[in-house]
């Protein structure tokens, strides 16, 4: 057997086991059939997991701020916190795993999560190349959609994304095959289902906000088979709403439109592919002010994760900073998450909140330094905003 056949033959072995376990998956996302109903349970338990970097900080004023809101559910029993410690890189490496064991136990003791940022090694970096905690809890709890909004009223924007979280290049990105040293191969996963309640929840989002139009989003005219399938698929699922404008475009352009002033107007509600997702998302949220103030929902049909859109910010801790750092992001996942779980009007009175503190009002600014207001400093004029705009 020549070098070059066995190569190829161990890489085809390799492919041959990642296909078995991504057909398993697609049989296993088929038999969760209904949501979790929290008005249904006895006590919604949300997880707090701060994760490394700046995410424990923001993370628990965050869960002040959700306590503050939540007080009376809280003492009553329909409301429990739970901190789940152990995302960080340390223990990560340590273990040499994405999750470790006991804190994935502990997720999925929980029906909704609030998670810190956490670090994913690079090349070069001193850890162990682990996979994304992100991208594995996201597998592991079946996190199937990243919803994300984007709203800049004076510029006409109010844009609402629905991601596909746990296909596409991202499926099996850390599974790829170097065949030789001159080849490297990875792999696009696309499967009926995960198209199907993706593109399912986008238009239910639409249809139930008045949102009028969905835009799919793909390369379909390159990445024809897995990107062609979402996109039949999708079509397919809106033409059961015809009520609402259907339209679709390639990843490309469409990051040319969103800096068209004019053009970026018509756009409401999309619906895309995992990795197109996860690019323009972030060129959408500087829009609004930049990663800092954007928050993210994943959304599977037993459990969901709410986030903050950037990264853990090592550096800041390093140098001494941690205690300036800003916590909109994961107020504004807050945000979300009291919408999820059915504390709509807790969820408005955060929000509003919000908008006057960073935008508004502006009595306290966060830098990241000492030039500004701690991160607490800030939990505790949104909190004060709140008191007064509910009086």
């Amino acid at each position: 057997m020549t070098d070059e056949k066995k190569v190829i033959d161990e890489a085809v072995e390799k492919f041959r086991s990642l296909m078995e376990s991504q057909l398993a998956r697609a049989k296993k996302i088929k038999q969760d059939k209904d949501f979790t109903d929290y008005d249904a349970l006895d006590t919604i338990v949300i997880g707090i997991c701060g994760g490394d970097g700046i995410g424990p900080v923001i993370t628990k004023e965050s869960e002040r701020v959700l306590a503050f809101l939540l007080k009376d559910e809280v003492a009553r029993g329909k409301v429990e916190f739970k901190e789940i410690d152990g995302l960080t890189i340390e223990n990560r490496a340590a273990c040499n795993k994405a999750i470790p064991d006991d804190v994935l136990e502990e997720l999925k003791k929980c029906h909704v999560i609030l998670k810190g940022p956490t670090t994913t090694p690079r090349a070069g970096d001193p850890w162990p190349n682990v996979e994304s905690a992100n991208v594995a809890m996201r597998k592991e709890l079946d996190l199937f959609a990243n919803m994300r909004p984007v709203k800049v009223p004076e510029e006409g924007i109010d844009w609402t994304f629905f991601r596909e979280n746990t296909e596409g290049g991202y499926a099996v990105g850390s599974h790829g095959v170097n065949i030789t040293d001159d080849l490297a191969v990875d792999f696009t996963v696309a499967t009926q289902e995960g198209c199907e309640r993706i593109a399912r929840l986008a238009y239910e989002y639409a249809r139930k906000n008045n949102k009028g139009k969905v835009s799919i989003i793909t390369k379909a005219n390159i990445i024809k088979t897995t990107d062609g399938k979402f996109l039949k698929t999708a079509q397919k699922i809106g033409a059961e709403y015809p009520e609402i404008v259907t339209d679709d475009w390639y990843i490309d352009i469409t990051t040319a439109k969103l800096i068209d002033p004019m053009r970026r107007k018509d756009f409401k509600v999309f619906v895309l592919p995992n990795l197109y997702g996860d690019i323009i998302t972030d060129e959408a949220a500087e829009f609004q002010g930049g990663v800092g103030t954007a928050g993210s929902a994943n959304i599977g049909k037993r459990y969901a994760m709410f986030e903050a859109i950037h990264g853990s910010a090592p550096r800041m801790i390093k140098e001494g900073r941690g205690q300036y750092a800003d916590p909109c992001s994961m107020l504004r996942a807050s945000v979300m998450l009291l919408s999820h779980i059915g504390y709509q009007e807790q969820a408005n009175a955060l929000e509003a909140a919000l908008d006057k503190c960073m935008f508004e009002e502006k009595k306290l600014t966060i830098t990241g330094r000492d030039t500004g207001c701690t991160c607490s400093e800030f939990g505790d004029y949104v909190m004060d905003t709140i008191t007064e705009m509910t009086k």
